[in-house]
């Protein structure tokens, strides 16, 4: 780990049931994005160096195409590439993944709706990182108010962590109605949803529900906002911008510190930004990197932060 400047201890613990983590993680969905595969190997080490100990990926992080849309060369899976820069695994480390979508040669993005269907997504993962267990399941679903019940698909799960296949259990994209549907099935440890300071504001009461119960609160696209797949945005608002002038931080810096504010439970994630992976400074919320898009489109951030946010 790196002994100078700031590391992601600097942000507090948060228990994801009986493991500790740093509340500042990493976000792998970008590191697919350059075809190089040394550049991604480098970024994940350098992470764990800083004292990230929290890793999110999924199966679907994948490019080219993917969630976003972006790449060329071999085909490259976030999974695999933290397989290839950390296994042997830090005994400390812990990877949280998610399934519910999955990716169909033929539809596309897809989601698994069946017990089959979810155990094949949870043995993909085991497979692609080389675990005979997983850390954290998060089941990811698409909201259909009226139509989107969890309760039969997180049962699937629990299942496969009653089997020892999963350690912990939680849910992502998801409403306080669906964190009331199963508690009577198996724990939830946290919740993933997207959340920003100036965006999707609807799920203030979901944090504090989360900060609550106990559940770890884990927004992504915290610094992208609105932005989402297509990374941080250099137009953060006057508000934020004129906050950072008066600390001397940057937008992202004010950005990370506001999700960190919400409460001991709210983990974060967080995004690259604009230097390159030579200029990775000695500070977890410093490192950051960029690449280019295979379609010649402005280049997108490669890493994502991720910070563990638990409202009071």
């Amino acid at each position: 780990m790196a002994s100078d400047g700031v590391t992601a201890a600097a942000a507090g613990t948060w228990t994801l049931g009986d493991r500790t983590v740093n509340r500042m993680g990493f976000g792998s969905m970008r590191i697919t994005a350059n075809p190089d595969r040394d550049v991604a190997i480098r970024v994940l080490r350098r992470a764990v160096e800083l004292g990230v100990n929290h890793i999110d990926t999924a199966a679907f992080y994948v490019s080219p195409g993917g969630t976003l849309g972006v790449g060329s060369g071999p085909t490259r899976y976030a999974t695999d590439l933290i397989r290839e820069a950390l296994a042997p695994y830090p005994d400390d480390l812990v990877i949280v993944t998610k399934v519910g979508p999955g990716l169909d040669p033929v539809r596309g993005l897809a989601g698994a709706t069946t017990p089959a269907a979810l155990r094949g997504q949870v043995e993909e993962n085991l497979r692609r990182l080389g675990r005979d267990h997983l850390d954290v399941v998060n089941l990811r679903i698409m909201q259909r108010p009226g139509r989107d019940s969890v309760a039969e698909r997180f049962a699937a799960l629990a299942a496969l962590r009653d089997a020892g296949l999963i350690r912990h259990l939680g849910l992502s994209n998801v409403r306080v109605d669906h964190l009331d549907e199963v508690p009577a099935i198996a724990p939830v440890v946290c919740v993933q949803n997207g959340y920003a300071v100036d965006w999707r504001r609807t799920d203030d009461d979901l944090v504090r529900t989360c900060g609550q119960r106990g559940i770890a609160y884990v927004p992504f696209f915290a610094l992208a906002g609105a932005g989402r797949e297509a990374g941080t945005a250099a137009d953060h608002g006057e508000a934020i911008r004129a906050v950072a002038r008066a600390h001397g931080a940057t937008p992202h810096q004010v950005r990370l510190a506001w999700t960190l504010h919400q409460g001991p439970h709210a983990p974060v994630r967080r995004g690259p930004g604009r230097p390159r992976l030579s200029e990775l400074p000695p500070r977890v919320d410093g490192v950051q990197e960029q690449v280019e898009g295979s379609t010649g489109a402005r280049p997108r951030p490669i890493l994502s932060m991720m910070a563990i946010v638990c409202a009071s």
